[in-house]
């Protein structure tokens, strides 16, 4: 049973930062052979793709809402993602998840319960 497990979320100010992580765990085969991504969904909205990382790190891809501002990485030694965001905006409150790519961005089996970010002043 693949398992997903985030952190890292809260409350901060406009232009404050916050880092996410998410460890994964009960994969078929190895953490690092899965490519992952950070989805998000805001309040009355639906799910939102945030940004998706190849198995070795090497290849990145974001949303344009947050090209520059978010850095998306992976342990694989730690079976952990990340996501740093930076410069945040009120815009950016949503429940972040981390997914398993693609499966993730259609079945929540392969997301994690998710991680509350609210940017507010």
């Amino acid at each position: 049973e693949v398992q997903l497990v985030e952190s890292g979320g809260g409350m901060v100010q406009p232009g404050g930062s916050l880092r996410l992580s998410c460890v994964a765990s009960g994969f078929t085969f190895s953490f690092s052979t899965y490519v992952m991504s950070w989805v998000r969904q805001a309040p009355g909205k639906g799910l939102e793709w945030v940004s998706t990382i190849n198995t070795d790190g090497g290849t990145t891809s974001y949303a344009d809402s947050v090209k520059g501002r978010f850095t998306i990485s992976r342990d694989n030694a730690k079976n952990t993602l990340y996501l740093q965001m930076n410069s945040l905006k009120p815009e950016d409150t949503a429940v972040y998840y981390c997914a398993e790519y693609p499966r993730g961005l259609r079945d929540s089996t392969y997301r994690g319960q998710g991680t509350q970010v609210t940017v507010s002043s």
